[in-house]
């Protein structure tokens, strides 16, 4: 059976509820690694997302320093152009090859976006990109508007076919709209990290741009079998270490929201990860959640989230269990017409 699609936003394109996020493709060596991962394995894992169903799969150029770009070219290449899943990567963070493991400069300007784009163009194999997007805003000084009117050229010369920001606040998608449409917003959501709810998402349904968010597992975090202990044996230059989602006090939080997924995903004969991704779908606006996967058997492991239609019930038990273990922040359930005093 098919997997859903919904539009992403009035771009065009109809994307499955569900996307391939290849972070962690990008293996290790870099400032933001996962560690190791051989690219057999994330070739096998890559085509199995697509036998499922997978119909896009979302990338960056920064993502192993242009090393999951070029995994995905691989699998492009298997594949006959007409049966190809949609590619969406991003641009604006600088890598210095000498430093990897150097943050990554946000940068911007019309000049090295239009360098980014070749590169990936390169990497990928591919003549246009189906979605391209700012990975973060500029730090360098470049005003928004010459970013902005330098992807619209891209557009123009058939390089790209839909364009979007990732981790922009209002104010900037405002500042971008007013040139030519954003087509998408990449922002981070999930149960722990719910923020863009706020105004984001709003925003975004009230001017027809879609909404892919990344991370809605919380990096691993709300995985069924994820315990505290494992951050220890992280790999070394695994990202997750320092991060504060993973440090305690939030750490022991965050696993307590996990366990209390437990029944709905039982009730629902699938997984917590399934639960906690469909989750994020059930919040009005989002068009389809960026789930990464480093081996077949994960992906196995959320793919049901296409399928899962949470009740009531679940939204109105999950939330309860977020006000209980004060994970996270933002709101905590989508609003309900019913609940909230409209005709259904």
């Amino acid at each position: 059976m098919p997997l859903a699609t919904r539009a992403l936003g009035r771009s065009g394109l109809r994307i499955t509820t569900v996307g391939f996020g290849s972070w962690a493709v990008g293996g290790g060596g870099w400032a933001y690694g996962w560690g190791p991962q051989d690219d057999a394995e994330s070739l096998a894992t890559l085509r199995h997302a697509l036998e499922l169903g997978v119909n896009w799969i979302d990338t960056a150029a920064v993502y192993g320093l242009g090393h999951s770009e070029e995994v995905v070219g691989r699998l492009l290449r298997e594949i006959p152009q007409p049966a190809r899943p949609l590619v969406f990567t991003k641009c604006g963070l600088v890598w210095n090859d000498a430093q990897p493991m150097r943050e990554p400069r946000r940068l911007l300007s019309p000049d090295s976006i239009r360098r980014e784009c070749e590169a990936s163009l390169r990497r990928l194999g591919v003549e246009r990109i189906d979605l391209y997007q700012f990975h973060w805003p500029d730090e360098a000084g470049t005003p928004v508007e010459e970013s902005w009117a330098a992807m619209v050229q891209l557009v123009q010369e058939g390089k790209v076919r839909a364009i979007g920001v990732s981790n922009f606040d209002v104010r900037l998608l405002a500042r971008c709209e007013a040139i030519r449409h954003v087509d998408s917003l990449q922002p981070p959501f999930s149960l722990i990290n719910r923020a863009a709810a706020y105004k984001h998402l709003p925003w975004c349904a009230s001017h027809e741009t879609g909404v892919i968010c990344y991370s809605p597992m919380q990096s691993g975090l709300l995985t069924d079998g994820f315990v505290a202990d494992r951050v220890r044996n992280l790999a070394e230059d695994d990202w997750r270490r320092r991060a504060s989602e993973f440090l305690e006090p939030s750490l022991g939080q965050n696993l307590r929201l996990r366990d209390a997924l437990r029944p709905i995903a039982k009730r629902h004969g699938t997984s917590v990860s399934a639960i906690a991704v469909a989750w994020t779908l059930a919040w009005p606006g989002v068009s389809g959640a960026i789930v990464g996967a480093r081996t077949p058997e994960q992906v196995d492991g959320w793919i049901d989230a296409a399928s899962i239609e949470l009740t009531a019930q679940d939204l109105d038990e999950i939330a309860s269990a977020i006000h209980r273990t004060k994970a996270g922040a933002g709101p905590a359930q989508p609003a309900r017409p019913e609940r909230d005093g409209f005709a259904a």
